[in-house]
Parts: structure tokens; sequence; C-alpha cells
């Protein structure tokens, strides 16, 4: 069964998804590719534990007091979006790759790096997989479904790297 719970975080509403006890989905509310069928229970039923898990650690990320993920996550995509995916959550925290980056460590030619702006943009669990630590070749901040804003956001909490990135623009 497929559970949905919003709650709130210092960017917006951020949408839960769950299904057999691991989360299968984290949206920005209104961000591209939202799921019409994330939609929020009418009720007040108790979210899964894995949905509390969840917003405790996205929670304790937000706090400054988190830069790794427990929580289980299932991703659901075709094979070459679940390579991209699997990458995204090799990218360290503070870090940030280009799809450049991406694509050659899939043993991909460089003209491969849209195909990888696409997997990356449509990954269905934004920030547990990281897919904000991804930016374009000249080190611009390029689409995110969730804002460019955001993307920015979340690159300047984590620093390193990625903050001196965001000092170049």
């Amino acid at each position: 069964m497929i559970e949905c719970h919003a709650r709130p975080s210092p960017l917006g509403p951020l949408v839960y998804r769950a299904e057999d006890e691991c989360l299968t989905g984290l949206f920005f509310v209104g961000q591209k590719h939202f799921p019409p069928h994330a939609t929020l229970p009418e009720d007040s039923r108790p979210a899964p534990r894995v949905i509390e898990a969840a917003c405790d650690e996205i929670h304790e990320y937000f706090a400054g007091e988190r830069n790794a993920f427990s929580v289980p996550v299932r991703l659901q995509g075709t094979t070459f979006q679940q390579q991209v995916w699997d990458l995204l959550r090799q990218i360290p925290f503070g870090d940030a790759w280009t799809y450049g980056d991406l694509a050659r460590r899939l043993g991909l030619p460089p003209g491969a790096s849209r195909a990888v702006g696409g997997a990356n943009g449509r990954n269905p669990v934004a920030i547990i997989v990281p897919c904000h630590r991804v930016i374009g070749g000249d080190g611009e901040l390029t689409g995110y479904a969730g804002g460019v804003d955001r993307k920015r956001w979340l690159l300047t909490l984590e620093g390193g790297r990625a903050r001196e990135q965001l000092a170049l623009f």
C-alpha cells in the first residue's frame, strides 16, 4: 500500500511517499515531475515508520546535524535511471559533480550528459538521493525539479566544493 504524508521544511512542504517499509518518493509540493498519485491522505492516519524516520533524518539534515541518510529507499525507474540514481548516492556531501562527470563514471561518451540530466531530473527521492549536487559543466546551477533557488540553498547548506562553485556565480 502506498502512503503519502506532507511535512513542512525550510524550503516549503515536502511530500514523503512510502511503500512496503521503503521510502519511494520525496518531493517538493508542486515541483516539476510531481507525481499525480502523490496525493495526501484526507484522514489523520499516522505515517508509516519509514516516513517518520525519513522526516527525522531530513530535519537533522536541515539543522546541519546529518550528512548521510540511512532510511531504506526503493527507486523505481528504467535501468538507465537506476544507474544514474545509484551514482548520485556516491556524490559526497559538500561536493558537486557535473553531468559530464556522471556520464564518464557510467562509461558513456560526453554527449550522454543530456541523457544523464534527464534521468537526474526524474529522481523520485529529492535530497536523500542528492540530485541537487549535480551542476553544469561550466559550474552553472542548471535545472532542478524543485527549482534552482532550492538547489542553491541545499548546496549552500552543504558547503565544501559546492559552496566554492556557488561563489563563482
